[in-house]
C-alpha cells in the first residue's frame, strides 16, 4: 500500500486556503498535518477540503496557534492537545492533535517558538517538549506506523541553518532544544530525512524580509520524527519549495513522505 504522509505549516488557512486546495489537488496526499491554522474550530473550512476528499480532525481557537489532520484514508481515535500539557499565561494553547488514518498515527504538532532564552515562553517551550514526550512514549513503542509531524521551532543541527553563526545565544539552536529531540529518540523515534541530503539544504522556512527565500536564507524547523515501522517504509522524503512561492505564500514549505506500507 502506498501513501503519502505531509506536513505543512500554512500560516493563516483562511488567507493560504486557495494555495492549499491547489496544492492538495496538484501533490494528492493521503495525510496532511496543518499548523498555524489562525482559525477556530467552527470557521474552519471543512466544505471545500470534504469536495476533495478530505476529512478533518481540528483543535484551534482563532489565535496565533491551531492544528489539523487531514485525511483521504479515515480519520479515527482523535485526540485533542497533550495529556498533562502546561499552560502559558493562564490559556492551554491549541498546539497538538492526534488521529488515526487507516493503517498508520500521527500527530500534528505546533511547538512554541520560544521568543529568546531569557523569556518565559521558552520555559514554556522546554515544558510543552516534556509533555510531547511522554504523549508519545506509547505510540513510539507499538508495532503500528507513528510519526509525530510539525513545526517543531527546532533547528536539528548546524547544517540545517543557513549561517549557523547569526543564531548563537538564540532560541531555536539551544542546547536545551536540540536535547529535547534527543528525548523523542530515545522514544524510539527518528527524523526520516535521508542523511546524507539528497540536495543541498533542505530548508522548510524563509523569512518573509530581506528576500530570504530567493537567497536561500532559510532554517530546517518543520519536521518528521517516526518510530521505526514508519521510517523502514518510507520511500522518499522532501520539502517541496515550489509551494513556498509566488504571492500570498506561507513562510513554511510542506514536507512530504512517501511510504510503502
Amino acid at each position: 500500500m502506498a501513501l503519502r504522509i505531509a506536513t505543512w505549516n500554512i500560516n493563516s488557512i483562511t488567507a493560504r486556503l486557495p494555495k492549499l486546495l491547489g496544492w492538495l489537488e496538484a501533490s494528492r496526499p493521503d495525510v496532511l498535518c496543518l499548523q498555524e491554522l489562525k482559525c477556530a474550530e467552527d470557521a474552519f473550512p471543512y466544505e471545500p477540503l470534504r469536495e476533495l476528499g478530505y476529512e478533518a480532525a481540528v483543535h484551534g481557537t482563532g489565535r496565533w496557534n491551531g492544528v489539523a489532520v487531514l485525511s483521504k484514508v479515515g480519520l479515527a481515535e482523535v485526540a485533542h492537545g497533550l495529556p498533562g500539557e502546561p499552560e502559558y499565561e493562564g490559556v492551554l494553547e491549541p498546539r497538538a492533535v492526534a488521529a488515526t488514518c487507516g493503517p498508520v498515527r500521527v500527530w500534528s504538532v505546533y511547538v512554541p517558538n520560544g521568543r529568546e532564552v531569557e523569556h518565559a515562553h521558552y520555559a514554556f517551550k522546554l515544558r510543552w517538549l516534556g509533555a510531547l514526550k511522554a504523549a508519545v512514549t506509547e505510540d513510539a513503542a507499538g508495532e503500528r506506523p507513528f510519526a509525530v509531524l510539525g513545526d517543531y521551532n527546532i533547528v536539528p543541527t548546524d547544517d540545517d541553518v543557513w549561517d549557523p553563526a547569526l543564531f548563537v545565544g538564540q532560541t531555536h539552536v539551544t542546547p536545551a532544544e536540540r536535547a529535547a529531540l534527543e528525548a523523542l529518540r530515545e522514544e524510539g523515534l527518528s527524523d526520516v530525512m535521508p542523511r546524507p541530503l539528497k540536495y543541498d539544504r533542505p530548508y522548510t522556512y524563509w523569512d518573509y524580509r530581506q528576500l530570504a527565500f530567493p537567497k536561500n536564507n532559510g532554517l530546517r524547523i518543520d519536521l518528521v520524527y517516526g518510530n521505526e515501522p514508519f521510517t523502514k517504509a518510507v520511500g522518499d522524503s522532501y520539502v517541496d519549495r515550489e509551494a513556498r512561492k509566488g504571492k500570498g505564500a506561507s513562510d513554511h514549505a510542506p514536507v512530504v513522505v512517501d511510504l510503502t506500507l
